[in-house]
C-alpha cells in the first residue's frame, strides 16, 4: 500500500507538472505574437473601437456630400424621420471589415516605410529624421516632414486597392434609400438603384459586379488614389510633427493629437467628387459613360459636410489614436520571453 501511495504521489506530481508547463507554453506563444505584431495587434483593435464610435458622423457626411440638405441638422432629422437609428449605421459591416484590415495595413507599410527613408536619408543626405525626433527638445523640420509624409504617402497608395471596393460598398448601402426615392430620375437608372436597396455587404458587391462587372468594384479608384495618397501624406506629416511639438513643450510623450485632425480638409473637393461619381456609376450599367465631375478646389458647395467631417475626424482620431498609443505602450511593457 505504501509503494502503490509513493507512485500515485509521483504520478500526480508529473502530471501536475507537465500541466502547468504545457499551460505556460500555451500562454507564452500568443504573447509572442501578439508584441512580435504589437503594431497590427493595436492598429486592428483601435480601428474598431474608432470605427462603430464614428460611423453614424461618417454616414451624415456621405449623405451630404451626394445629396443637398440645408445643413446637417436637416440631414440627421431627414435620416432618422425616413431610416430611424437605423439608417445612421447602414453599411457599417463594411467597413468594419474593412477598416480594420486597411489601417491594420496602412499602419504596417507607414512604420517599415518611415525606417526605410529615414535609412535612406542618414545614408544619402547624412540626416536621419527618426534620431531628430528622439532628441529632448527637438523640433520639426523639413527632413522629418518629408519623411513622415512620404511614408504616410506610400501607406496611403498601397492600402487603396484594398479600400476602394468596401468604400464603394459602404457608399451605396449608405445612399441606397436616397437613391431609390429619387425623383424625375431616368426609369432604367432608377431600376438599377432599386436594386441596391437594402442590401447586405456581399449582396452590394454582388450587385455592382452584375452590373458592372469586375472592373465594377474599383469605380473611382483614380480618384481614390488620389484622395489617399496625399491625404495620407499631409495626414502623417502633421500628426507625427505635431506630436513632437507636443512631446517637446510637455516633457511626455503625446498620446492624444487634435492637431492632425483635418489637415487635409483642403483635399474634400476630391473626396466630394469621388462621392458623387461613385454615386453616380451605381445607377449605370457596364458599357455606360459616367459623367466625372470636375473637381474645383474653393468652391462652397464643394465643401458640403465638412463641418460633419471634421467632427466625424475628431471623434476617430481621438478614439483611434488614444486606443492605438495605449495599447502599443501595453504591448511593449510585456517581458521578453526566451
Amino acid at each position: 500500500m505504501p509503494a502503490e501511495s509513493n507512485l500515485q504521489d509521483v504520478t500526480s506530481s508529473t502530471i501536475r507538472t507537465r500541466t502547468m508547463s504545457q499551460l505556460s507554453g500555451g500562454g507564452e506563444k500568443p504573447r509572442r505574437w501578439i508584441k512580435r505584431y504589437r503594431t497590427e495587434t493595436a492598429a486592428s483593435t483601435a480601428s474598431v473601437l474608432s470605427t462603430v464610435t464614428a460611423f453614424p458622423l461618417d454616414s451624415v457626411k456621405t449623405r451630404m456630400q451626394t445629396y443637398p440638405y440645408a445643413g446637417a441638422l436637416d440631414c440627421v432629422r431627414v435620416t432618422y424621420n425616413s431610416e430611424g437609428i437605423r439608417g445612421f449605421f447602414r453599411g457599417v459591416t463594411a467597413p468594419l471589415a474593412s477598416v480594420t484590415l486597411v489601417r491594420t495595413i496602412s499602419f504596417s507599410i507607414y512604420q517599415r516605410s518611415k525606417y526605410v527613408y529615414s535609412d535612406w536619408m542618414k545614408k544619402h543626405i547624412g540626416f536621419c529624421p527618426l534620431e531628430h525626433v528622439n532628441k529632448n527638445g527637438a523640433y520639426p523640420n523639413l527632413g522629418t516632414i518629408a519623411c513622415f509624409g512620404a511614408a504616410g504617402a506610400t501607406a496611403g497608395s498601397g492600402i487603396t486597392f484594398i479600400a476602394c471596393p468596401f468604400e464603394l460598398t459602404k457608399l451605396s448601402a449608405q445612399v441606397s434609400v436616397l437613391m431609390a426615392n429619387q425623383k424625375n430620375a431616368d426609369p432604367q437608372r432608377q431600376a438599377i438603384a432599386l436594386s441596391y436597396h437594402n442590401k447586405g455587404t456581399f449582396k452590394t458587391l454582388a450587385n455592382i459586379v452584375k452590373h458592372r462587372g469586375f472592373t465594377g468594384m474599383y469605380t473611382g479608384l483614380n480618384l481614390h488614389l488620389l484622395r489617399d495618397t496625399l491625404g495620407t501624406g499631409i495626414y502623417f506629416a502633421t500628426y507625427e510633427s505635431s506630436k513632437q511639438l507636443l512631446t517637446t513643450f510637455s516633457g511626455k510623450d503625446a498620446h492624444k493629437n487634435p492637431i492632425a485632425l483635418r489637415a487635409d480638409s483642403l483635399l474634400d473637393p476630391i473626396d466630394s467628387v469621388k462621392s458623387i461619381y461613385q454615386r453616380n456609376a451605381l445607377m449605370y450599367s457596364k458599357g455606360q459613360k459616367v459623367p466625372v465631375p470636375k473637381i474645383q478646389f474653393f468652391r462652397r458647395d464643394m465643401y458640403r459636410g465638412l463641418g460633419v467631417s471634421m467632427g466625424r475626424s475628431a471623434a476617430v482620431n481621438a478614439v483611434f489614436f488614444s486606443a492605438f498609443e495605449f495599447l502599443k505602450k501595453r504591448i511593449n511593457a510585456i517581458k521578453d520571453l526566451d
